[in-house]
């Protein structure tokens, strides 16, 4: 009996070896912190770079004899790849690790981190390219791409998640028994909710 109340009491590690471990985690928290500032720092100075002085390319890349203009194309990419820059350095200042207790996420309404972002980044794009007509097809084909994912990401962020799921019933609230009197339908579901209940109410 002592051997076995022996090992029971040796099973529980000791306080100092969880304030290490408590330590090692918040260190290694601070570090990516550090490193997700510092990142979000540079990529924030290249977009701003390329998105209101696209010239700077030209000056630090070519002598000061070179050209002074740059071509559509080369403005057109410039101007995306600042969007898609800025994008990154915004991401990466959501996503910083937070190691407060009292910040928990949200386990029932799961959603990528990269959604808002790119949603957001994939509209402006969208934008810029529908109103670029000095770079042929190629403004139409990046407008075709970053408005579909901007749409799907809108609607991915409307709509998706347990918030289309009823908490009563269980139903899905997308579905409806308009036409076909769907038995699963939300409103269905609802009215035999709100019957079950006045049933055990009156009984």
């Amino acid at each position: 009996m002592d051997n076995l109340s022996g090992s029971k009491q040796n099973t529980s590690p000791p306080k100092g070896e969880d304030a290490d471990v408590d330590d090692l985690g918040t260190g290694s928290d601070g570090a990516t912190s550090l490193w997700a500032w510092t990142s979000a720092a540079f990529l924030s100075i290249l977009s701003i770079c390329l998105v209101l002085f696209p010239r700077l390319l030209l000056f630090m890349a070519e002598a000061s004899n070179g050209r002074s203009l740059l071509t559509p194309l080369e403005s057109f990419l410039a101007l995306n790849l600042g969007v898609i820059l800025g994008t990154i350095s915004v991401t990466l200042v959501l996503t910083i690790p937070n190691s407060s207790p009292s910040v928990t996420r949200r386990e029932d309404n799961p959603s990528h981190p990269l959604l808002g972002p790119v949603t957001t980044a994939s509209v402006i794009m969208a934008f810029v390219s529908y109103n670029t007509n000095s770079v042929g097809s190629l403004a139409m084909f990046i407008f075709l791409g970053s408005a579909a994912t901007g749409v799907f990401g809108l609607w991915a962020i409307l709509f998706s998640g347990s918030s289309s799921i009823s908490r009563k019933t269980g139903a899905d609230k997308h579905t409806s028994a308009f036409l076909f009197g769907n038995k699963n339908a939300a409103s269905v579901q609802k009215k035999q909710w709100k019957k079950q209940r006045a049933q055990n109410k009156a009984s």
